[in-house]
């Protein structure tokens, strides 16, 4: 039963793309770690598109073991400062957007 529910948890599975970008790892060495039994997996899709689930903690597993620690710490200080300036460039646009209706409002209001 543990095992079937980490598959549902919040943030505990990952699709092989992402896995790509976040980690840096090929497709190839993402087979070949499933092939190995590195990796479990699950074949889904969306929207017609096909892509592999994979366990977050294998995932970084393999990394470790495969580039290092020090590999894997700096890929995620990569992956979470793109995060970070995504979210950054959201509320810098969400401020224009409210500072011009802020001028809009108090502009209605002084006439």
């Amino acid at each position: 039963m543990e095992a079937y529910t980490e598959w549902q948890g919040k943030g505990a599975t990952l699709s092989d793309k992402t896995a790509c970008k976040e980690f840096g790892l090929t497709r190839d060495e993402i087979v070949e770690a499933i092939r190995a039994g590195k990796l479990q997996y699950r074949q889904t899709s969306m929207y017609g598109n096909p892509f592999l689930r994979l366990l977050r903690r294998e995932v970084e597993a393999l990394v470790r073991s495969k580039h290092g620690e020090q590999y894997f710490r700096v890929q995620e200080a990569k992956t979470e400062l793109a995060r970070i300036n995504t979210e950054l460039l959201r509320l810098k646009k969400q401020t224009a957007t409210l500072e011009a209706r802020k001028s809009q409002l108090l502009a209605d209001l002084q006439q």
